[in-house]
C-alpha cells in the first residue's frame, strides 16, 4: 500500500525522523485532508466536502478528543443538544450531520488507508465507527416531506398571484420605481409554479435556459426549459432535465414574453448577464431575496407560514394530477428519481377525489346493467 490511494496517511506522519509536535491536532488535521482527498477522488462538490469537514472540526471540538477516542456516546450527545435547544435542527439535517460523521469514521477504519495501525502505533488507541443504525435517525421516503407542508389550492394561488399583480399596479400608477421589482417577482412566482421548479432551479435560470418546443409551435421559444441546477445525489452536484410547458400552464408564455420582450432590460444590472432575474443591485437575485418576498406576499393574503416558495412545486405536480396527466410524466417534469416521491408532493383537493369517486360508480353501475359494455 503506498500513498498513491486518495486519503492515504500522509508520508510526513509515517516518517520516523519527523517528530510530531502537538502530535493529536496535526494527525487529527491530516485525517480531515485525507477525507477531502477522498471525497474529491468520488467527485463530490467542493461546497459539499467543505460543509463536511466543517462539521468534523465541530464535533471534534464539542467532544473536546480526537478521532482515536471517539465513542457511541459522543455522538448520542451531539445530536441530541441539537435537536433540544430553542432551535433544534431539523430531521433532514440531523440526518446529514450523522451521515457526515459516520463516513468520516467509515474511512478512518478502513484497512486500507492505514490509519489504524498509524494510531494504535502513535496513541495506543485505533478510531472505530461510531455511528449505527440504532443511535442516527432513519432515512425513510415518509418523512421527507414535512407534515405541515401541502399544495397550494388553486383559490389560494389566485388571491396571492392577484395580491401581487394588485401591488405592481398600485406602484406604477403611484409613480414609484417599486413597481418593476415587484413585477418581476410576479413573473418568477408564476414560473416557479408553471414549471414546477424548486427555488433555486427558479433563481438560477438564464434566457437561453429556454427553447421551442418543435411539436407544439404556438409556445414559441418557451415551449421547453432547461433546468441546469437541479438538485443533485450524494453531493454529487446539480443535475440537469428539461421541462417542457404545459397546456394547463400556458399562459406563462405571454408571461416571459412580456418579460423578456423588454421589462427585464429596464434593470440598469440587466447587461451584465444572461440571469433571467437580474435585482436592482446585482447581476443576480438571490434565493433568500425571493424568498422572502414570497413569505411578504404570502402573510399579506393570510396564508399559512408553512406555505413557502417550494410549495409552488406541490402544487404544479398536484394540478397536473388532477388534470389527468400520467403519474410518470409528472415524474419526469420535476425530475424525481422515484414515483413514490411524487406520490408525497400529491395533495390533490377533495373535489377531485368525490370526481374520481362518482366515476367508479358510474362505471360499476354501467357494467352491473350491462355485462358485455
Amino acid at each position: 500500500m503506498n500513498g498513491a490511494v486518495p486519503g492515504f496517511v500522509p508520508r510526513m506522519l509515517v516518517d520516523p525522523a519527523v517528530g510530531l509536535f502537538r502530535a493529536d491536532e496535526r494527525v487529527f488535521t491530516a485525517m480531515l485532508d485525507g477525507w477531502r482527498a477522498q471525497m474529491l477522488a468520488r467527485g463530490l462538490t467542493t461546497q459539499t466536502i467543505k460543509q463536511r469537514c466543517q462539521l468534523l472540526a465541530r464535533f471534534q471540538e464539542f467532544t473536546g478528543e480526537f478521532p482515536w477516542q471517539w465513542r457511541a456516546v459522543d455522538i448520542d450527545e451531539f445530536l441530541a443538544g441539537l435537536r433540544s435547544g430553542e432551535q433544534p435542527i431539523s430531521l433532514k439535517t440531523l440526518r446529514s450531520y450523522s451521515n457526515a460523521v459516520g463516513m468520516f469514521c467509515a474511512y478512518l477504519t478502513h484497512p486500507g488507508y492505514g490509519w489504524g495501525e498509524f494510531c494504535e502505533r502513535t496513541f495506543g488507541d485505533i478510531p472505530s465507527q461510531i455511528c449505527f443504525e440504532w443511535n442516527t435517525p432513519r432515512h425513510t421516503t415518509d418523512d421527507a416531506v414535512p407534515a405541515q407542508r401541502r399544495a397550494f389550492t388553486k383559490v389560494e394561488l389566485q388571491r396571492l398571484f392577484d395580491h401581487v399583480d394588485d401591488l405592481v399596479d398600485r406602484e406604477y400608477a403611484a409613480g414609484s420605481k417599486r413597481w418593476l421589482p415587484l413585477f418581476r417577482d410576479s413573473v418568477a412566482f408564476k414560473v416557479c409554479y408553471a414549471y414546477g421548479l424548486r427555488r433555486r432551479e427558479m433563481t438560477m435560470l438564464d434566457l437561453e435556459d429556454f427553447g421551442p418546443n418543435p411539436h407544439v409551435n404556438e409556445y414559441g421559444r418557451f415551449g421547453a426549459v432547461q433546468v441546469r441546477f437541479a438538485k443533485g445525489t450524494a453531493g454529487s452536484g446539480p443535475r440537469r432535465r428539461t421541462v417542457l410547458t404545459v397546456p394547463e400552464f400556458d399562459w406563462v408564455v405571454d408571461q416571459l414574453r412580456t418579460w423578456t420582450g423588454g421589462m427585464r432590460a429596464r434593470f440598469p444590472t440587466a447587461d451584465r448577464s444572461s440571469a433571467l432575474w437580474p435585482s436592482e443591485r446585482g447581476a443576480r437575485m438571490s434565493l433568500g431575496s425571493f424568498g422572502d418576498a414570497f413569505a411578504a406576499a404570502r402573510d399579506a393574503v393570510g396564508l399559512p407560514k408553512e406555505l413557502g416558495l417550494h410549495c409552488l412545486r406541490h402544487s404544479y405536480v398536484t394540478h397536473l394530477i388532477e388534470a389527468g396527466y400520467d403519474p410518470a410524466f409528472v415524474q419526469t417534469q420535476v425530475g424525481h428519481s422515484y414515483a413514490s416521491t411524487t406520490g408525497l408532493y400529491t395533495s390533490v383537493s377533495s373535489d377531485f377525489k368525490q370526481k374520481t369517486v362518482q366515476q367508479m360508480i358510474a362505471r360499476r353501475i354501467t357494467t352491473l346493467e350491462d355485462p358485455d359494455a
